[in-house]
């Protein structure tokens, strides 16, 4: 993929003294008192910001938090505490600045905190007079908003547009390059995961990496429907019936490219949905009508880890089973540590995902952790996001 990269700019020294818009993503959670509770994107957010520094260049930052109404600004939408963490991080402090768009105060070797985006008239459905009063406050805008990539919003797609350069920066760049290793440049066998409770909230990504991947591992409500579509039965677990079709297209689409989705031999089963429900390993081919399937079997995820193991590699989206009652965590805990233990290059997201990956421990053992939930879900569906079409054409010319 084709595009500036602010990493590029900065060490041509192409950024000093330059008016530099920065779109992070500082969209962190609150308690009700208002104070961060978890400050990984405002952390990823750092080395972009300091690039700009260290290269001379006048800093103004700017994202989303929450879900503000447009044109009514609230105490519980500002960016305040967000600046004093951006503050402690940076060693410096960093002002912000609130009603901005028509012009903003930054010398070079500065950095201010415009306050929050989506407060802006016009900025959800990407305005185009808003986007060229983005566009003149800056010479460089600089995209590094990967949780926002798959939207077209007025700091998102409209400034680069009209800016005079656009460009990505290091978290996008980054990002960019992780999808192309796994989708677009593959090592074979390229094998994906993807699980969750529904298959129709992920029919589309299915249908799509059934196009591409060698081995396709269905796991959770996922995997229910699917081996529902295998002729098996699966009691009362979470399964979409009206969907057993969509799933055996999906299986034949890959058998006819000499692909396949490995279903399940054995299962764990309980009898109620509760963290201290008794659970049972049983065949696949022996689940009761009262029993929900709770995770895969250990002979099943013995098989998996050794695929995960061989594959060139590897995505994943979701834990295969309740990993968050014990009981039910045999299955994810044996995928996350064939992954950690394989030599393919891994690329993983999703919040259920970050939540494993952080249970145990694998985090320096993943190719790359992506950030953005949604935009994942979409780079997986095969679009093309708006931030990666529009920073092309500009690359482009």
């Amino acid at each position: 993929m084709n595009v500036l990269r602010f990493s590029d700019l900065c060490s041509q020294g192409k950024a000093r003294g330059q008016r530099v818009f920065i779109r992070a993503d500082l969209n962190v959670p609150q308690d009700d008192s208002g104070a961060i509770t978890e400050d990984t994107r405002i952390r990823a957010s750092v080395p972009c910001i300091q690039m700009a520094l260290d290269a001379g260049a006048a800093v103004m930052v700017t994202s989303h938090l929450g879900r503000p109404t447009e044109g009514e600004f609230k105490p519980e939408d500002s960016l305040a505490p967000v600046a004093r963490r951006l503050g402690e991080l940076l060693g410096r402090e960093v002002p912000l600045v609130a009603n901005w768009v028509d012009g903003v105060t930054v010398a070079p070797g500065q950095v201010v905190l415009l306050e929050n985006c989506r407060v802006n008239k016009g900025e959800k459905k990407n305005n185009p007079e808003l986007a060229q009063k983005l566009a003149a406050l800056c010479d460089i805008f600089v995209h590094d908003a990967f949780g926002t990539a798959h939207r077209a919003e007025g700091t998102t797609y409209g400034i680069a547009q009209y800016a005079k350069v656009a460009c990505a920066g290091p978290l996008l760049a980054a990002e960019i390059d992780a999808i192309t290793k796994a989708l677009a440049q593959p090592k074979r066998p390229l094998v994906a995961i993807v699980a969750g409770s529904k298959v129709s909230t992920k029919l589309s990504i299915l249908e799509a990496l059934a196009k591409n991947v060698d081995q396709l591992i269905v796991g959770g409500g996922i995997a229910n429907t699917f081996m529902l579509a295998a002729g098996l039965k699966i009691g009362k677990s979470l399964a979409e019936a009206d969907l057993v079709g969509e799933a055996r297209k999906v299986i034949d689409a890959m058998k006819a490219r000499g692909a396949d989705v490995p279903i399940p031999t054995d299962v764990v089963t309980a009898k109620t949905f509760a963290a201290d429900a008794p659970a049972t390993v049983k065949a696949a081919t022996d689940v009761d009508d009262d029993d929900l399937i709770l995770d895969i079997g250990p002979q099943t995820a013995a098989r998996l880890a050794a695929q995960l193991k061989a594959a060139g590699t590897i995505v994943w989206n979701g834990p295969v089973g309740v990993f968050e009652f014990p009981a039910f965590e045999g299955g994810t805990r044996a995928i996350a540590h064939a992954i950690a233990e394989s030599s393919a290059f891994s690329i993983a997201g999703g919040g259920d995902t970050l939540a494993a990956i952080a249970k145990y421990g694998i985090e320096k053992d993943v190719g790359y952790i992506s950030t953005g939930g949604g935009a994942f879900l979409e780079v997986l569906e095969g679009k093309t996001l708006p931030a990666f079409e529009i920073l092309q054409k500009r690359a482009a010319g």
